[in-house]
């Protein structure tokens, strides 16, 4: 149950908004797990289109399940209405993400702040790829910023680095066959932490063609997007990247590695009461059973 009274208005309140993605959405869910095991009051935001998405995946019925102090709110994404249960289009989602969520992100944030059944918001737990969207809002509003970035500390390094690999020339690929013609073993030795890089090494967006590249663009300009944030969390552990976390260090201010989280969650959900284990946002529909060995015929020799 959640907290009421003056106990609700001290209690901690974490804005969480994960990447419009699945492997985004579950990573920033068990980040915001572990916070609500811990005492914070959660708001999950999920846009429209896959709160849908979850609703049909899971049945209506899970929203009656929610815990009072952890909520599932939304936000248009701003692109056309659709019913499809499919990847949304990347190129429009990442202009959409740059352009357009932030008056909506914004909106929700002056929401909570009025609605007095609420602590109000501490912080805002914002996915590294969101923060065209969150970092005004939370500059307006004076609330800080803590991007999540779930993709491991090298990944990060590199984003940090790839508009200075366009700079150089290096990327975006402008020809298709520099896929095939040894050019992707270009070393790479100027990136610190990162040692024996090659081209092909880096991150798929890279290998995009076309200087004005949505994907790269954005994703390049995120990697000048981290100092926005008050501290930067990294999906990782010290012993797997200590370079790589070392060199981080030096150039966002106040990274920490935090990770592996579903090996925390399993921890925590076996030597204590873990309230929030039952959420989950998964996006399709789960299915315990062995799907392709149902569809196999029975031939003889296999065992039953």
């Amino acid at each position: 149950m959640g907290s009421t009274g003056s106990e609700s208005a001290t209690k901690p309140h974490a804005v969480c908004i994960p990447s419009p993605a699945q492997s985004h959405i579950g990573a920033t869910l068990k980040l915001a797990k572990l916070l609500h095991h811990k005492g914070f009051h959660i708001s999950f935001v999920n846009t429209e289109f896959n709160h849908r998405r979850l609703v049909r995946a899971r049945g209506p019925e899970f929203l009656n399940g929610m815990l009072s102090d952890f909520q599932f709110l939304t936000i248009p994404d701003g692109l056309p209405p659709s019913d499809e249960d499919a990847i949304q289009d990347l190129p429009m989602l990442m202009d959409s993400m740059r352009n357009y969520m932030v008056g909506p992100f914004s909106d929700l944030i002056s929401s909570l702040g009025s609605n007095p059944s609420v602590p109000p918001v501490t912080c805002i737990v914002s996915d590294g790829f969101m923060t065209f969207a969150t970092s005004p809002a939370a500059s307006k509003y004076g609330i800080p910023l803590i991007h999540l970035f779930t993709i491991p500390g090298c990944a990060l390094t590199a984003v940090k680095h790839l508009r200075a690999l366009g700079e150089n020339g290096l990327a975006p690929l402008t020809d298709e066959s520099q896929l095939t013609n040894g050019y992707g073993n270009t070393p790479i030795d100027w990136i610190p932490g990162m040692k024996n890089m090659r081209l092909r090494d880096m991150i798929q967006y890279f290998r995009i063609s076309g200087s004005d590249d949505t994907l790269f663009n954005f994703t390049a300009d995120i990697g000048h997007k981290t100092d926005d944030a008050t501290m930067t969390i990294v999906h990782t552990f010290e012993a797997l990247e200590p370079d790589v976390l070392h060199a981080l260090s030096s150039m966002i201010p106040r990274v920490y590695a935090v990770g592996p989280l579903h090996l925390m969650i399993d921890r925590i959900a076996r030597e204590k009461v873990f309230a929030s284990k039952h959420i989950e946002c998964n996006l399709l529909e789960e299915h315990n059973e062995c799907l392709w060995q149902k569809q196999q015929s029975v031939k003889k020799g296999h065992l039953p």
